[in-house]
């Protein structure tokens, strides 16, 4: 814990809060949302409205479309929303502008990546460009003809990565992130994992993994839907080839909001999108029978993008200007520790058992307890104003976002928790 979140050894659970929030360098975020007097701490499923998209949309939809209509793709940006917005959320994940374009679902961009990662690896018999390409060449006389999936994945991920293998030819073979590296093989075309797991909010190491998977041979696809916003990634620095990620949770981008699809610069004159659009063409008005890939991200792009929810997540984005992810993190697991600590203080011994690891580095920025009944327990939080989720069997789940999350917010919860037992 960073000296302005240290521990105050002696005071109470609420007075400790108390202090905690007057050190927070980050509680001026707090006002630029829409908030109520509930402690919100469902942010890892629904982020909270910032206060700038209101007035965004209203410009959208008046004089953008009443007004300037089908001059605004060009007078008024829409063209370009998808590589410029993609841009935008480059330093949350630690990536250079230019790889990155928001568009479709998460679900579309989970299938156009793990299709197109099994392409890279070989499975179409082509190779890649430079070091990483090399590895790839060397590796083309071998069948890569598996895809690997996060056995614990979120279901969708894991009904794309099926169908993504039966297009592909391939094996699905699903694996706990901790087996991967056993289980990488010279079959292996391309591995599919979770960063942070959606049900307890354990951490994955991202950079041995990756390593793993590229000392295989193979292509690695991550889903960072709970993770972006939340902490540091570094897909540059790790050399991570392809990653797709919502925008609604802590990016705070609105319900249904456009997902995103990153494909390292490297890859990108040989990603294969296996749903090329008239938008991902070189030349999207020249309406050719045959499909010419742009160049760059774009060709991640397929139709006519969603404007009103891009430009709703665009608005969205300002609050992170002038926002260190470093410092989202520090307080993230400042107050995810804290909650441990008041649900100790407050919860009664054995009512709860928390399945997210203590360990910082395993950690992601949610918490998930284990309880009897836990389904009637949401609904009791909830009418008492601590709003979190359920998730089968019998999990509490508790996501921290600490753009508006604050250390007096999470006393009160545990307080609220503690009662109902």
């Amino acid at each position: 814990m960073s000296e302005s979140y240290a521990d105050s050894a002696g005071e109470s659970p609420a007075g400790r809060a108390a202090a905690l929030d007057a050190a927070d360098e980050l509680a001026k975020l707090r006002a630029q949302f829409v908030l109520d007097d509930t402690v919100y701490l469902d942010g890892n499923s629904l982020g909270a409205l910032p206060r700038s998209v209101p007035g965004r949309i209203d410009d959208v939809v008046r004089r953008q479309w009443g007004s300037l209509r089908i001059r605004s793709w060009d007078e008024s940006g829409w063209w370009t929303a998808p590589e410029r917005i993609g841009d935008r959320i480059a330093p949350l994940v630690g990536a250079a502008p230019g790889q990155i374009v928001v568009g479709d679902s998460t679900s579309v961009n989970v299938f156009k990546a793990v299709v197109g990662a099994v392409r890279l690896a070989g499975g179409d018999g082509g190779g890649g460009g430079g070091a990483r390409g090399a590895a790839l060449d060397e590796a083309r006389d071998e069948a890569r003809d598996e895809i690997l999936v996060d056995a614990t994945t979120f279901p969708t991920d894991g009904y794309i990565a099926a169908s993504a293998a039966r297009l592909t030819g391939c094996t699905l073979r699903p694996v706990a992130p901790d087996e991967v590296p056993d289980a990488l093989s010279g079959r292996t075309a391309a591995v599919l994992l979770n960063h942070v797991d959606y049900r307890t909010g354990r951490l994955y190491d991202l950079p041995s993994l990756t390593a793993a998977i590229h000392e295989a041979g193979a292509v690695s696809v991550w889903d960072l839907c709970h993770s972006a916003g939340a902490l540091p990634v570094g897909l540059d620095e790790h050399g991570v080839d392809l990653a797709v990620g919502c925008t609604y949770k802590y990016l705070n981008g609105g319900p249904g909001s456009p997902a995103y699809l990153y494909v390292r610069r490297d890859h990108q004159p040989r990603f294969d999108s296996p749903l090329p659009g008239w938008n991902s063409h070189a030349d999207p008005f020249g309406m050719t029978p045959d499909h010419v890939p742009a160049d760059g991200a774009l060709r991640g792009r397929v139709g006519t993008p969603d404007i009103l929810s891009m430009l709703a997540l665009e608005a969205a984005l300002e609050v992170w200007d002038d926002v260190s992810i470093e410092a989202v993190r520090t307080k993230s697991l400042a107050l995810t520790d804290f909650f441990l600590e008041c649900v100790e203080a407050y919860v009664p011994a054995g009512a709860v058992e928390s399945v997210t690891p203590a360990d910082h580095g395993e950690r992601g920025s949610q918490v998930a307890l284990r309880c009897a009944d836990a389904g009637e327990v949401m609904r009791r939080l909830i009418a008492q104003g601590v709003i979190g989720d359920f998730r089968e069997p019998d999990i509490l789940r508790f996501g921290f976002t600490p753009l508006y999350v604050g250390f007096a917010d999470v006393e009160r919860a545990a307080g609220v928790l503690g009662g109902l037992f």
